[in-house]
C-alpha cells in the first residue's frame, strides 16, 4: 500500500492520538509548544482511501547561518511499526521532511525489544559479574524488533547510540522502568512493592507526610528542590520558565495532560514530581527533592500516591522512565535503578534513536559537533 503524508491540523493530530491506548507524551500537538527553539509541525499519514491511519510530531531544529534542518521525531513517529510495508510509511516521510529542508532526521520508534522483571534486575544488580544490563538474560523478548531494526538498517538508517553509553541517550532514554497496571488491583501492585518500599511508605504516613496536587504556582517550589537535586545527583537544571512553559503549552491542550504532586511535612516541601497522562500511559516526567528530613521517606510517599493514582485513571502502566544500563557500583545512577527496582516493574529496552542522513555532509558535520560540543 502507499501511504501520503502531510501536514496536518492539531485537531486531527490530537483525535488520532485520541484513538490510540497510548502515545508518547512528546507526540502530542502541545509538546511543539515546549520546545520554543524548534519549530514544530504534525504530519498524517493517509491510506488510497483517504483515511488518517498514522501521525507524528515533527520538531525542526534549524542550523545557524543555513535554511537547512535537524527533523526530530522523539519517541515517534505513531504509525504500524509492526507493518511488512515500513518502507511505504518511511520513504513518504523523507520526502516531505527533505523538501522542508531537512538534512537529517532522528526518530526514535516506540518499540520494546526486551523486558527485564524486577528479580531479574536484582539478581544483576547483585552479581558481580555483570557490568551492563544489555548483557543479562531477559525475561521475555519482543522478536518482531529485532526484525524492525533490520529493515531499518537496511532503508540506510543508522542506530543512534553508540556502545558504551550508560542507556541514557543524547536524546531519549532506550532503557525505562515501568510498572505494568493493566488487570491488576491497587492491592497487587501494593504487594508487588520490595518489603523496603512498603516500610517507607507506611513510616512516611505515620510521621505525618502528606501528598497533595499543586498547581502552576507551586512550581516555584518544586523548582527550589529540583535545583538542589541537579547540584546532588551532577546534571544541568533547566530553568524555570521551561516547566512553565510546559505546564501551560500542555494544560491548554488538555487541563490533566500534566500534574504536579508535592510531599509536605510540618510545612517544609521535602519533594515534588511532575506526572504526564496521554491515554492509558502515565509518566513520573521530573522528580525533586531536598536531603533534609529523608528519614520521614518523602519521596516513597510521593511516588505511591503517583502510582495510586495513575491506576485510578485506568492507565495500563506506570512509566518511572529513564534508567541507567550500567550495573557497576561506581555509577552513581545505580542508586536511581536501586529505587526503581523497588516497585516491582520491569526494566525496559526500546530501539533507540536512529538517524538518516539526507545530506551526508551536513549530516556528519552534526555528529562531529555533537561528539565535541
Amino acid at each position: 500500500m502507499t501511504y501520503r503524508v502531510e501536514p496536518i491540523t492539531r485537531e486531527q493530530h490530537l483525535a488520532y492520538i485520541a484513538s490510540r491506548p497510548s502515545a508518547s507524551h512528546m507526540q502530542v500537538p502541545s509538546w511543539g509548544g515546549v520546545k520554543p527553539d524548534w519549530r514544530a509541525e504534525s504530519l498524517g499519514w493517509f491510506d488510497a482511501q483517504g483515511r488518517l491511519v498514522g501521525a507524528g510530531l515533527v520538531l525542526y531544529r534549524p542550523v545557524p547561518r543555513l535554511k537547512r534542518y535537524l527533523a526530530y521525531l522523539p519517541e515517534g513517529p505513531v504509525i504500524d511499526w509492526s507493518a511488512p510495508d515500513l518502507e511505504e510509511w518511511l520513504s513518504p516521510l523523507l520526502a516531505h521532511l527533505k523538501a522542508q529542508g531537512a538534512f537529517s532526521v532522528k526518530m526514535g520508534p516506540p518499540v520494546v525489544v526486551r523486558r527485564w522483571d524486577a528479580d531479574a534486575v536484582k539478581a544483576a544488580i547483585a552479581d558481580p559479574a555483570a557490568r551492563r544490563l544489555r548483557d543479562v538474560e531477559a525475561t521475555a523478548y519482543e522478536p518482531r524488533a529485532f526484525d524492525i531494526a533490520d529493515r531499518l538498517r537496511r532503508l540506510g538508517w543508522q542506530q543512534a547510540e553508540a556502545e558504551g553509553e550508560d542507556g541514557f541517550a543524547a536524546g531519549q532514554p532506550r532503557y525505562c522502568f515501568q510498572v505494568p497496571l493493566a488487570g491488576r488491583s491497587l492491592d497487587e501492585v501494593h504487594r508487588s512493592l520490595n518489603q523496603q518500599w512498603r516500610r517507607n511508605i507506611k513510616k512516611a504516613e505515620k510521621a505525618g507526610v502528606k501528598v497533595v496536587r499543586g498547581g502552576f504556582d507551586d512550581l516555584p517550589a518544586f523548582y527550589t528542590l529540583y535545583v538542589e537535586t541537579a547540584e546532588r545527583d551532577r546534571f544541568i537544571p533547566r530553568p524555570l520558565a521551561y516547566f512553565q512553559r510546559m505546564w501551560q503549552a500542555l494544560a491548554a491542550e488538555d487541563p490533566d495532560r500534566m500534574r504536579l504532586y508535592l510531599a509536605h511535612h510540618d510545612g517544609e516541601v521535602l519533594s515534588a514530581a511532575t506526572m504526564l497522562i496521554v491515554g492509558e500511559h502515565v509518566w513520573y516526567s521530573y522528580g525533586a527533592s531536598t536531603s533534609r528530613k529523608r528519614e520521614v521517606q518523602p519521596n516513597n510517599a510521593i511516588q505511591w500516591r503517583m502510582l495510586s493514582d495513575a491506576h485510578r485513571l485506568g492507565a495500563s502502566v506506570y512509566d518511572l522512565r529513564g534508567i541507567t544500563d550500567t550495573l557497576e557500583d561506581s555509577d552513581h545512577l545505580l542508586g536511581l535503578l536501586r529505587f526503581k527496582v523497588g516497585t516491582g516493574g520491569q526494566a525496559v529496552e526500546y530501539l533507540g534513536e536512529w538517524d538518516y542522513p539526507l545530506n551526508r555532509v551536513l549530516h556528519k558535520a552534526l555528529d562531529f559537533y555533537m561528539a565535541h560540543r
